[in-house]
């Protein structure tokens, strides 16, 4: 059996990889680990409480319901008291855990992806991702329960309390609004919140900075989370920007940990020029530290051009907001992200936050009197081509000479206006060729070259006598 934790989280088709049973028992495990970590670091700091709290939230899939009862349930049954906060993004459940003082925090939701999945994530104390080792100690609780291995189930008086905590929405809220640079004011500005987990939560916090707030995306039904909608699919804000004589619109995904925006002609906004916008709103108030800003390797080059004219240092990580975090965190970094929307800004939240960055980046609006059309002109976003060739032995990208000649030859033709990115896929026998130049035409074609020295070059061996 492969790793049950991914990138972020448990995830997996609702009631098939995803059961409830499988729910209650890592919910059961993540008690029996994290209880024993708070008391490892000395408890809880001296306070009168008897057992660990934990903080519960979920996004509105159908599936959640059971998922939570069974998370729920597995976790009081290990002795841990539960503040349910019903359906709140993920970065409110992060907010809630740290604001409340939980030991750790747990959210259903499998993010962007469609309606039949669904996810678990926890939070260690203070809303904070868990640690790679702490997830490793979880699957192996579980697993161990899983084959019958015993274990001190509390009775009695020690079994944990659950409770419905309804005051979330209104403190993660608060706490938005409350660190905004400047007000919304005179704005008109379209939200779309995917029929998600901040249905509620992201039209009331732009409304309260004082946005003239056309909704969209808020009607959940259980089933149409993600559905036409949200930073995943953005020809629904396109319209609503448009129709309604919106200065710009703004779009989250199914747990609101992405945001994507368009500007008042309904021009798509992407994550690169967001996070440009930002560093420098940032680097202008001071609050952009070592004057740096975090992002992936698949950000687009334009993105890097932009910011050294600005005179903005980039640092790059592999593919993922866990590595993009644990960047900032290492270099005590202040703003990171993905091309994807994903956008961490480490003074006001502990994860990636959509509301909050749809919101610090009208307020930068705001602040400067200039369109988001103006502000995100900054990053020209160059022709970029991806090629996924499959069937080749991803194992000798680094090593073949064949490779290594032909991408050379490729960097010096496209020089300071291109780049070139091969990545061997995690999962699949396939490598990803990407190109960027200054032509979309060109991009294509080296991008096509290099995807056939690809082919030849790391083609798979026959098998002998096969």
């Amino acid at each position: 059996m492969g790793r049950l934790f991914g990138t972020d989280g448990v995830r997996g088709v609702a009631n098939v990889e995803l059961t409830a049973e499988l729910a209650l028992g890592l919910s059961e495990a993540a008690a029996r680990v994290l209880t024993d970590a708070r008391e490892a670091a000395g408890g809880d700091g001296g306070e009168a409480r008897p057992r660990p709290v934990a903080v519960v939230g979920r996004d509105p899939r159908a599936s959640g319901e059971f998922l939570e009862a069974a998370v729920v349930a597995g976790l009081a049954g290990a002795g841990v008291d539960v503040r349910r906060v019903g359906v709140l993004p993920t970065p409110a459940v992060a907010y809630l855990t740290g604001s409340l003082g939980a030991d750790f925090g747990v959210m259903l939701s499998a993010s962007h992806n469609p309606m039949p999945d669904n996810g678990i994530k926890f939070f260690a104390r203070g809303g904070r991702k868990l640690a790679d080792e702490l997830e490793d100690r979880i699957e192996a609780a579980y697993r161990e329960a899983a084959e019958g291995k015993p274990w001190d189930r509390p009775v009695g008086a020690a079994v944990g309390r659950i409770t419905e905590y309804t005051g979330g929405a209104e403190d993660y809220t608060g706490h938005l609004v409350s660190v905004l640079p400047a007000r919304l004011d005179g704005l008109r500005i379209v939200v779309d919140a995917a029929h998600g987990a901040a249905w509620r939560v992201a039209p009331e916090a732009f409304a309260r900075a004082g946005a003239e707030v056309v909704a969209i995306g808020t009607d959940p039904d259980g089933l149409n989370i993600n559905a036409g909608c949200g930073s995943t699919h953005l020809d629904a804000l396109r319209a609503a920007v448009t129709e309604h004589g919106a200065d710009l619109g703004v779009a989250v995904d199914g747990d609101a940990d992405r945001c994507l925006a368009a500007d008042a002609a309904g021009r798509d906004v992407d994550g690169d020029q967001i996070m440009a916008v930002l560093a420098l709103a940032m680097r202008d108030a001071g609050t952009l530290r070592r004057n740096t800003l975090v992002a992936t390797v698949m950000s687009n080059l334009g993105l890097r051009l932009a910011l050294e004219r600005e005179g903005v240092e980039l640092r790059e990580t592999a593919v993922g907001d866990r590595y993009v975090l644990e960047e900032m965190k290492r270099g005590g970094y202040s703003l990171g992200g993905e091309q994807s929307g994903h956008v961490i800004a480490l003074d006001h939240a502990t994860t990636g936050d959509g509301t909050l960055t749809g919101l610090l980046l009208a307020s930068r609006v705001a602040a400067t009197g200039r369109s988001l059309a103006e502000l995100a002109g900054v990053v020209t976003r160059l022709p970029q081509v991806l090629i996924n060739v499959p069937g080749v032995d991803r194992s000798r990208v680094a090593e073949n000479a064949e490779l290594a000649a032909a991408v050379a030859a490729a960097e010096r033709e496209l020089g300071t206006t291109g780049r070139v990115l091969l990545r061997p896929s995690g999962t699949e026998p396939l490598v990803r060729v990407m190109v960027e130049a200054a032509t979309a035409e060109q991009a294509r074609r080296v991008a096509e070259e290099l995807a056939d020295v690809v082919r030849t070059a790391l083609a798979v061996a026959p098998v002998p006598g096969g």
